[in-house]
């Protein structure tokens, strides 16, 4: 395996500025998007609605998932209705709860059954992930996101858990199982080994993983001497 493109895990770019999304849709190897609205406000977005209505004029053939941004589960529910008739290729990201602890699984459940394209997230326990793998409709595609990375951040190896969900998943045949925060380039390898269908990856990250992946090492150590050596030089060092 010599480059992302060789890779069978599906790559989610995962950012919201602009320009980024537009050149990483553009990509061959990226097989779909999503943003959330934390990085949303990093990029500066102030009009939510403006701007997934401009993205989705060119993100057309790719899924794309936008979240919903409210506590108010009749809200929610509105507001992930509006969201999905923006497009065929849209999934409604809807958290495992809102940020009062209240679960979401009824709202998941209902939006499932009036056919609405899911992504389940900010999950991070095995009982959040059966409690959607109940909830889901096998009929509809959905997404299953685990938040592997900010597990691996409390000190636990998230791939134990991850293979866990996937089994958990078996009767949602449309349900993909989604690494989600991913912290380096390993993590797709890791992704990947353990069943994941989906790796989010942040831009910078994704930028990396296009450079590096299957770099000789020794080759890279050079490199690094080689770049120790210059950065010296410009500085005019002397000892």
């Amino acid at each position: 395996m010599k480059t992302v493109q060789d890779l069978s895990i599906h790559l989610y770019a995962d950012g919201a500025d602009r320009a980024g999304i537009l050149d990483l849709y553009a990509k061959p190897y990226i097989k779909g998007l999503t943003t959330n609205p934390s990085l949303m406000k990093k990029a500066g977005i102030k009009d939510y609605e403006a701007f997934a209505k401009d993205i989705l004029q060119t993100v057309t053939a790719k899924p794309i998932s936008l979240e919903v941004f409210t506590d108010d589960l009749a809200d929610m529910k509105r507001q992930a209705l509006k969201i999905a008739s923006w497009g065929a290729n849209v999934y409604t990201k809807i958290p495992i709860t809102n940020s009062r602890g209240e679960s979401c699984l009824p709202l998941i459940r209902e939006l499932g059954l009036a056919g609405v394209k899911l992504n389940v997230t900010a999950l991070l326990t095995l009982r959040q992930v059966a409690g959607v793998a109940e909830a889901l409709n096998p009929q509809v595609p959905s997404v299953v996101s685990v938040f592997a990375g900010r597990i691996a951040d409390t000190g636990v190896d998230p791939m134990p858990l991850m293979r866990a969900s996937l089994a958990l998943l078996e009767g949602q045949p449309k349900a993909e199982l989604l690494w989600a925060s991913t912290r380096e380039v390993i993590n797709i390898l890791q992704a990947q080994e353990c069943g994941c269908r989906i790796i989010t990856v942040p831009h910078d990250i994704l930028g990396k993983a296009v450079k590096m992946f299957g770099q000789d090492l020794t080759e890279l150590s050079l490199d690094t001497v080689r770049m120790f050596a210059r950065d010296a030089a410009d500085c005019g060092y002397r000892i």
